[in-house]
């Protein structure tokens, strides 16, 4: 794992100083690669390349980037792992390299040169942020993996060509120009981060998961694709699974056992993040099934027993035999994390369960560099709560033939508080602390007719037009669309399939996974999610639906391998969010803070937006009427990172 850079200045003349950009570039990433770091320049092409390095496999110098290729072609940096690297080794044997080292980079690279880039893409398995400087046809290739886990941002103006990890470098070499992208930000604004294709500035794009982009040095730009999530729900299914139930779950724990098995070959202390969940129980079963000792466990837990589940997590460690560590961590240890956010997330970013994310990764650095997650099984299982009440939502809808607006707006007449109230005399059942929070996201649903646009405005925090109405920018720019949306339409996907692509194309790329990514690598650990192997996407979208959901239970397939290693009791339960008591902290001990930060003028003039309305939500959540902690920690964090990076 690393943290990587480059310049290129193919027009320029004279006396360059490219060495001195990437170097400064290498230096804000530190944090991603703090075994070493070095620069590799072509004065005469005008390219520089530089790399922060997190040594995982081959820790000696064999292994340090910027690499060249044997035959000199080819010069590469790379972020990332490649889990099948002595698979590919093994096949190259036939050229009879003479091989430096058994690192996983050298083995990508000679696989370019024997195989071409386009093929040896095939054959990867792993997370990578790949760029390649062709000597020989003079262009850079830029790769990112197919599912998005590594990142990748890029400039070209003014006849300069950037890339690199963080949007951070790109600033601290001065290649970045800090100036706001009107439909990022709106983007933003609506989904509380930036989709991948996008940045929040201008002139800075980031490549899309599955895409390469080559540039020639004429400045020339080819945009293509070698991996579809599109292609793999269709190939699903054209080819569903022919066998029974049993099989499939056979068939889908092996492949489980093979990725997680791969994900744990490495030169460094290793371990894994268990919340006690099915997902990464699921994981840290299958890995202490191959094992020779006690896996390394690591959970977090919380006085607020609502977003506690380090309890969970020891009864499965102490089941399965791990080596678990469990820290319990006050209200002050995460608040002590949010001054740091917009430094770690040089991006606007909302989702607050960074928080805890960046907790349990300075926990688990400090026996292990490399720690397995349970992360991307909501995704392609059906795990997410919203898959099961957003359907609820379309039925209810359709039994309303007309005046659903005016039945939203009475279920929101009363508050969230008082919505608890009521319900708590009532023979609901279950838990109800929050039903009044879930009333209020339900009812504006009711008005919405088609089901598509019902989820992606599930998604939605708040709408530009109402935010921001002067400071949009500009109106022609093409409308965006949540990836997957467009496709799920055509090809008239049902209605969970539609937002399991939608999720998969956007909200695991740029919520979940930019969260892990900035969240551990700010703590310099590199996470690895075996979930979200392309073989286990692939193989995943070929399940029958009921292996996935049914009869309100989500996650079937990876419940009924988990059974086989732990008991009952510990999988049924109720799914919990990995987060923090956001409402409850933005009425009390960051009051003050979010107070200040919305008080700042700069945030209106700047992106144009409306006073009246950030204060009334403000106003509003303060004083119970309804729970705006997600809308307003969007803002918050906005602010927050434009005082970081902009002032």
């Amino acid at each position: 794992m690393c943290g990587i850079t480059g310049l290129w200045t193919p027009k320029q003349t004279g006396q360059r100083n490219n060495a001195a950009i990437v170097t400064a570039m290498n230096a804000a990433l530190l944090h991603r690669g703090p075994d070493g770091g070095d620069v590799w320049v072509d004065d005469a092409t005008g390219v520089a390349l530089g790399q922060r390095r997190l040594a995982i496999i081959d820790l000696s110098d064999a292994g340090k980037q910027p690499m060249p290729s044997a035959d000199g072609r080819y010069v590469m940096v790379y972020n990332g792992e490649i889990y099948n690297a002595e698979d590919l080794r093994a096949k190259l044997a036939r050229y009879n390299i003479a091989w430096r080292g058994h690192s996983d980079s050298e083995v990508i690279l000679e696989a370019f040169a024997h195989w071409g880039i386009a093929e040896t893409l095939k054959l990867l398995i792993g997370m990578f942020a790949i760029v390649l400087w062709d000597k020989k046809l003079h262009r850079m290739v830029m790769v990112r993996d197919r599912l998005g886990i590594k990142p990748l941002y890029w400039t070209h103006h003014d006849g300069r060509f950037a890339f690199a990890s963080e949007l951070k470098a790109l600033v601290a070499g001065g290649v970045c120009p800090r100036e706001v992208d009107s439909g990022a930000l709106d983007n933003y604004l609506r989904f509380g981060y930036v989709p991948s294709g996008q940045s929040i500035y201008r002139k800075t794009r980031q490549v899309r998961p599955g895409h390469m982009i080559e540039i020639d040095a004429e400045g020339q730009i080819r945009d293509s694709i070698y991996w579809s999530m599109e292609d793999v729900v269709l190939n699903g299914r054209n080819n569903r699974w022919a066998g029974d139930d049993a099989s499939a779950i056979d068939a889908l724990e092996d492949l489980l056992r093979d990725a997680v098995e791969r994900r744990m070959v490495a030169d460094v202390p290793l371990g894994a993040f268990l919340s006690g969940g099915i997902d990464s129980s699921t994981v840290v079963a299958l890995m202490q099934s191959v094992a020779s000792k006690p896996v390394k466990t690591y959970s977090i837990g919380f006085e607020d027993q609502a977003f506690n589940e380090a309890a969970f997590a020891g009864a499965v460690a102490k089941h399965l035999g791990t080596d678990h560590t469990e820290l319990y961590v006050t209200a002050q240890d995460a608040l002590d994390v949010v001054p740091k956010l917009a430094d770690m997330y040089d991006e606007p970013f909302f989702d607050s369960s960074g928080i805890p994310t960046a907790l349990m990764s300075s926990l688990t650095r400090k026996d292990v560099t490399v720690a397995l997650s349970g992360d991307g099984g909501d995704e392609t299982f059906g795990g997410y709560n919203r898959y099961l009440w957003a359907k609820n939502v379309a039925r209810m809808t359709d039994m309303i033939p007309f005046g659903a607006s005016h039945i939203a707006s009475a279920l929101t007449v009363l508050s969230p508080r008082q919505w608890d109230r009521v319900c708590s005399v009532l023979p609901v059942g279950g838990k109800t602390g929050t039903i009044g929070d879930k009333i209020h996201k339900v009812a504006p649903l009711l008005a919405i007719r088609d089901d598509i646009d019902r989820y992606v405005a599930l998604l939605e925090l708040w709408d530009p037009k109402t935010l921001r109405p002067h400071g949009r920018g500009d109106e022609k720019a093409p409308v965006f669309h949540v990836p997957g949306e467009k496709f799920s339409r055509n090809r008239n996907l049902d209605y969970i399939s539609a937002m399991q692509v939608m999720d998969t194309m956007m909200y695991m790329v740029d919520d979940v996974l930019t969260k892990v990514d900035r969240a551990s690598m700010a703590a310099s650990l590199e996470v690895r999610v075996p979930l979200i192997d392309h073989r286990v996407i692939e193989f995943g979208w070929r399940l029958p639906a009921h292996l996935k959901i049914h009869d309100g239970t989500g996650k079937i397939a990876l419940r009924r391998i988990l059974q086989k290693y732990v008991p009952d009791e510990l999988i049924n339960r109720p799914k919990t969010g990995f987060g923090v008591p956001l409402a409850d902290w933005l009425r009390g001990p960051l009051r003050d803070w979010a107070q200040d930060l919305l008080a700042r003028s700069a945030l209106y003039e700047d992106f144009g937006l409306d006073r009246a309305v950030v204060e009334t939500a403000m106003k509003d959540h303060q004083a119970g009427r309804t729970n705006n902690a997600h809308k307003l920690w969007s803002v918050l964090m906005l602010s927050a990172w434009q005082q970081r990076w902009l002032s």
